[in-house]
């Protein structure tokens, strides 16, 4: 079966920019700039990327498939966990149980959840699934007991995106992207970066991880998040909106993402200890993509992939 360029290429581009706001963050304090440029790339990279891991989602309710699941998620999540722990105890930080996810990998423990809601929401109406779905997530906020924890808050923040692209259609989304021109769709991502500048906001909001109480929002929590939807939406189109549809130098990439995002942590984890990198003008921020753009090229690279692969996928890679 051909492989749809485009995902994959949408898969590169937004790795990246997992990558590339893990490196800026510890500059975010420094400079008004990098947070409004990370407060933008948190905005919507992790609900586009839910949003294409649904449009490949199946929806299915039986055994082989959470097995599929299960060797694909949860056992990279385990292994990851543990190592992250290692980690942590040998740099004096406190170890996390098991459901407590470390760092980023709460990604893969929420992604196994969405599969299991989707098998009982894709039952719904789709416009009854949406709302229920947008609902939740914007009542969860609500209740403090619903945290960080077994990442359930991000869990029911996030799914609007997952289910939404698992109903999109294709040709659908294809038309309503040729219409929006990509250098105007550009234009429109710095200057939402340029309003950044001026809007005050926990940046917690955009994470998805605590209650509204929690974040220093209890009353405008549900308000927020409301527009934080609105704009992850509206900025995830525009970002699909540049991405090539054709194949291009990286489109192969695509195929590893999920090798960057479980072992980028661990380079990044080691600079922030190390204090190795702040951003402190033009070129280190310049710098900044450097580092970015070469640990996505080495952790989606032929000798990582023979590294790791018996690791993450349980089988060896053909020579």
């Amino acid at each position: 079966m051909k492989r749809d360029y485009f995902f994959d290429n949408a898969r590169v581009l937004l790795i990246f920019l997992v990558v590339f706001g893990h490196v800026i963050q510890p500059s975010t304090g420094d400079s008004q700039l990098v947070m409004a440029l990370y407060q933008t790339i948190y905005l919507f990279h992790m609900p586009a990327m839910i949003f294409v891991s649904g449009f490949f989602a199946k929806g299915k309710w039986n055994l082989i498939y959470l097995k599929n699941l299960i060797k694909k998620l949860v056992v990279p999540y385990v292994l990851f966990q543990l190592l992250y722990n290692v980690m942590n105890y040998f740099e004096g930080e406190s170890v996390k149980m098991m459901l407590e996810p470390n760092w980023s990998l709460w990604f893969l423990l929420s992604l196994f959840s969405w599969h299991l809601l989707l098998a009982l929401f894709k039952r719904l109406p789709t416009t009854l699934g949406l709302l229920l779905a947008v609902g939740i997530g914007l009542g969860v906020g609500y209740f403090d007991m619903i945290g960080h924890e077994y990442s359930l808050s991000r869990t029911f923040v996030f799914f609007p995106f997952f289910l939404l692209g698992y109903h999109v259609n294709k040709q659908w989304l294809f038309y309503l992207l040729d219409r929006t021109h990509a250098k105007l769709a550009g234009i429109l991502i710095v200057s939402i970066v340029g309003i950044h500048l001026f809007l005050d906001y926990p940046v917690k909001l955009l994470f998805g991880s605590a209650s509204y109480e929690a974040m220093g929002s209890p009353v405008m929590g549900v308000v927020s998040r409301g527009f934080i939807y609105l704009g992850a939406i509206l900025l995830s189109l525009l970002f699909l909106a540049i991405v090539p549809k054709q194949a291009v130098t990286y489109s192969k990439m695509g195929q590893k993402t999920l090798y960057v995002y479980l072992l980028h942590g661990l380079f990044i984890q080691i600079m922030r200890h190390l204090n190795l990198f702040q951003i402190e003008g033009l070129m280190t921020f310049i710098g900044a993509i450097v580092i970015s753009g070469g640990l996505v090229l080495l952790l989606s690279s032929r000798v990582v992939t023979i590294l790791f692969k018996p690791l993450l996928e349980f089988k060896a890679v053909k020579q």
